[in-house]
């Protein structure tokens, strides 16, 4: 009754639109729910008509690339990572992680991998924002693919600046060296599921996947909640 009232009152606010959520939703509301522009790309597997697998080639060996969104500027996805990101929306990172998961294991990748990894924030972020927010779609993940996800897989060993206002190869050369596997039996001779929030250039990931690689992880995928 009280929890009805309250609602009433002080309804929750969709993530994606700002609008109040009805209730029995969560998050995201209804009408969002239907527009968001899903990517769909896991029907495409590893495969050159998933056009995220062709932004690795001839740069890293990535097993699957996936994301969950396509990123629009101004529109409900750029929202809900804003939100994601600087809110402290860290729910709502595990929540998308669960919807994706839960596709994905619907088409049996739960299979494919053995261990899901986040890219990692410096401790000095992380520290300010409080939490990261690929790690909390990875828990998500790996709740829905009933995987191991390990949030000390990768360490992030430099603080670099941000990539947001960079072309590909300064967001490489930003990026190169500052990933590294400090407890190489978490990832050595395991299919690992790298996660991330947004996929861009893809130079971040690249940069995990030869850390991973490097460590003697035997495959690398990719998987972000959205892709520009």
């Amino acid at each position: 009754m009280l929890e009805d009232l309250l609602a009433l009152f002080f309804p929750e606010s969709c993530f994606a639109c700002d609008g109040a959520l009805a209730r029995g939703e969560s998050f995201i509301c209804t009408d969002c729910n239907v527009k968001l522009p899903y990517t769909d790309v896991h029907l495409h597997g590893g495969t050159e008509l998933n056009p995220l697998q062709r932004r690795f080639w001839g740069k890293v060996p990535v097993r699957f690339a996936f994301s969950y969104l396509y990123f629009r500027p101004k529109g409900r996805v750029q929202k809900l990572l804003h939100k994601l990101k600087y809110k402290g929306g860290h729910d709502l990172g595990e929540h998308l992680g669960k919807r994706y998961g839960t596709i994905l294991a619907d088409h049996k990748y739960n299979q494919q991998f053995d261990v899901i990894v986040p890219v990692p924030l410096h401790k000095y972020k992380l520290s300010r924002r409080g939490y990261n927010q690929s790690d909390s779609f990875a828990k998500g993940l790996a709740t829905a693919l009933q995987l191991p996800w390990q949030a000390t897989g990768l360490a992030r060993i430099e603080n670099t600046t941000t990539q947001t206002s960079k072309n590909r190869l300064d967001r490489w050369q930003n990026v190169e060296h500052v990933f590294k596997v400090l407890s190489p039996e978490l990832v050595a001779g395991k299919r690992v599921l790298l996660v991330d929030d947004v996929m861009t250039t893809g130079a971040t990931l690249e940069a995990c996947t030869v850390a991973l690689l490097a460590a003697g992880s035997t495959e690398v995928s990719v998987i972000t909640i959205a892709a520009a």
